[in-house]
């Protein structure tokens, strides 16, 4: 009963063996040729002595392209900002009693905002300015002090001088010459406690001064005025509503003229001058014009790109702050090529490049500078005014390579 089995594997083994190892005898029997007529249709020509097998050829598609001058804007992306914001805060402490300015309303510059209550202020200038008055008064009683002490001291001198003069002569004895000495030194120190009275009342006419400025200015702080003419972009302190030192007021911001604010990268920064036209494109599609006002000569450590600012006019107010924008920074013209996206491939060493068709069909390969990026694909710089590009296929094929080019229609 089992040598069925066995008789079914011994033939499938044969047949295995035959279909493997002995292929070619087998497909000559099947057709009726020689044996070792498939053997010598298999095997390849022997290349003639002197002549090199051909090389392959790869079958690529590629792309008559001619450079175009065009606008070399450089196109960030950005924000805008406004043109000034401040915090306006209490510097001295004291309850509001002015009504409170909703936010959005427009203020103009030195416009009061909050009104602290002066309280006992009005008494303290008064009796600064008080102070001040007594203060002056009492110069003229010290001037006259000194002018005094001056006279006495020139009154011993001359005394002094007559007494030296006797003194030589033989009629006046030393005594009184000593007297006259001591007289003289002594409207001396008069002269200079005077002086002294004068200075001291000087130094407190000083000190009063300044406590009238220092109320005076105490008075001033009682008023927070906006700064400039803007928007309010919150609600001022509240009526009644106690406010400190450093308490917050309102804030207010300027929005005419507005700024463009965007970072450029280190490698299209050398083509942004200040001065230079810009435009922008807010996400709602309205389009600004202005010039670059400032642009950074430090880069940003984290990012390593550099701020510019773009100053554009905005009367009605429209454009807020905030908003995202599309910048683009006017530029020199440059010749480019614009080539599919696709086309952009690396060499060995990692350089941005393209594919090209050179001499005898052989592939070369150029690096580019990327230029912009648009819809329709990318303008590049680097190649000759005109140049074949690889479209399909430059990946499979390396520099020197021979290709087969079937050319497309240009961009």
């Amino acid at each position: 009963m089992r040598i069925i089995p066995i008789l079914t594997a011994i033939i499938v083994t044969v047949a295995l063996y035959f279909a493997v190892m002995e292929r070619d005898k087998l497909v000559a029997f099947a057709t009726g040729a020689p044996a070792d007529a498939g053997t010598d249709a298999a095997s390849p020509a022997p290349a003639a002595e002197g002549n090199t097998p051909a090389r392959p050829v790869v079958r690529v598609f590629a792309r008559h392209s001619k450079a175009q001058v065009v606008d070399s804007a450089v196109v960030l992306r950005g924000e805008t900002q406004a043109a000034r914001s401040v915090d306006l805060r209490a510097e001295t402490a004291g309850q509001v009693v002015s009504e409170p300015l909703r936010k959005g309303s427009f203020v103009q510059q030195g416009q009061v905002l909050c009104q602290i209550d002066a309280g006992t202020r009005p008494a303290l200038v008064a009796e600064a300015r008080a102070r001040l008055a007594e203060a002056r008064a009492r110069v003229p009683e010290a001037a006259a002090r000194v002018d005094q002490a001056r006279a006495q001291l020139k009154e011993a001198e001359l005394n002094r001088n007559a007494a030296s003069k006797l003194s030589k002569d033989g009629f006046a004895s030393e005594t009184r010459l000593a007297a006259t000495e001591a007289a003289v030194s002594g409207a001396k120190a008069a002269v200079e406690t005077a002086l002294s009275g004068l200075e001291s009342v000087q130094a407190n006419i000083q000190s009063a001064e300044a406590a009238v400025a220092s109320a005076e200015k105490e008075l001033e702080r009682l008023e927070i005025k906006a700064s400039f003419a803007g928007l309010l972009e919150s609600d001022t302190a509240e009526l009644g509503s106690l406010l400190q030192p450093g308490s917050l007021c309102a804030t207010v911001i300027q929005l005419d003229p507005i700024k463009l604010v965007g970072y450029a990268p280190e490698a299209q920064v050398e083509r942004i001058e200040v001065g230079a036209l810009a435009g922008a494109r807010l996400s709602d599609g309205r389009e600004l014009r202005g010039r670059v006002t400032f642009l950074s000569r430090r880069a940003d450590d984290t990012t390593r790109t550099f701020r510019l600012e773009i100053e554009v006019p905005n009367p009605d107010l429209s454009v807020r702050d905030g908003q995202t924008a599309e910048l683009l920074i006017a530029s020199d013209g440059a010749k480019a090529h614009l080539l599919p996206q696709s086309t952009l491939t690396l060499n060995d060493e990692g350089v941005l490049g393209v594919r090209l068709v050179g001499e005898d069909n052989l592939t070369v390969f150029a690096p580019v500078q990327l230029l912009r990026d648009t819809v329709q694909g990318v303008w590049v710089t680097g190649l000759p005014d005109a140049a074949d590009v690889i479209t399909v296929g430059q990946e499979y094929v390396i520099e020197g390579v021979e290709v087969a080019p079937s050319f497309q229609e240009p961009m």
